[in-house]
């Protein structure tokens, strides 16, 4: 059977999409709160999401960040608004899907089924990141920089995988906390930044003008692909 999350804060409609869905070939999870959504994901490991935009304790928006921080997997977004606007920062979140309240069963079912097949169709996600003479393999936990193994903690080669894999763009701490350790940023916790701070001596980069791991002030981190290019292997 597929596996299918479906994060929606009303009982009685999550119960009945949950329903429909199973007796069509899916095993279905549900969650009620958007801050219950990542620890769900992970607790399931399904092929698709299905996540309400209005959530209590996060709203789907971020929880559709939370999830893209760290899979690929389908998220189609649920919702009854109907603002363009809200479609468009759905979207902009890492939805590959956008279905308004109320859908009609099989129609959500089709679009559902639509968005697995061509997620299938996609080449699987690389397990080897190359940026000049950085190399990163997730299959052997291996990172070689010019032409040296660097030594990572297990903190530190997911915390490297996840802002490689993401290069080029702005991770937050929120971001990066539940790509490590599957749990939200408190305002408190220095974790990330210390981690990044020994990835960066790590990697040679210089931690007063830092050019590998940017620091976006105010946002996150960035791994820039470009701090690379033109260094000899």
């Amino acid at each position: 059977m597929t596996k299918a999350l479906l994060v929606e804060d009303d009982p009685k409609l999550s119960r009945l999409i949950a329903q429909f869905l199973e007796r069509h070939g899916f095993n279905v999870a549900q969650a009620y709160r958007g801050d219950h959504a990542v620890e769900a994901f992970r607790r399931h490991d399904p092929a698709i999401t299905i996540l309400d935009l209005m959530l209590p304790g996060r709203d789907g928006l971020q929880v559709c960040r939370d999830l893209r921080a760290f899979s690929s997997a389908p998220i189609l977004m649920l919702t009854a608004r109907e603002d363009d606007l809200d479609q468009i920062l759905g979207l902009e979140s890492g939805a590959d899907d956008y279905v308004i309240k109320p859908v009609e069963p099989r129609v959500l079912l089709a679009r559902i089924r639509a968005l697995l097949r061509r997620h299938s169709q996609l080449d699987e996600p690389p397990e080897r990141l190359e940026f000049g003479p950085l190399v990163i393999d997730r299959r052997t936990r291996a990172v070689v920089h010019a032409g040296a193994e660097v030594d990572l903690t297990t903190m530190e080669f997911e915390m490297l995988w996840a802002l490689a894999s993401q290069a080029g763009q702005v991770l937050t701490r929120d971001d990066l906390l539940n790509a490590v350790r599957g749990i939200e940023f408190n305002g408190l916790d220095r974790s990330v930044d210390v981690c990044v701070s020994k990835l960066r001596r790590k990697l040679d980069d210089d931690p007063r003008d830092p050019a590998r791991i940017k620091t976006v002030w105010g946002k996150g981190y960035l791994f820039s692909p470009k701090a690379h290019e033109g260094e000899d292997a």
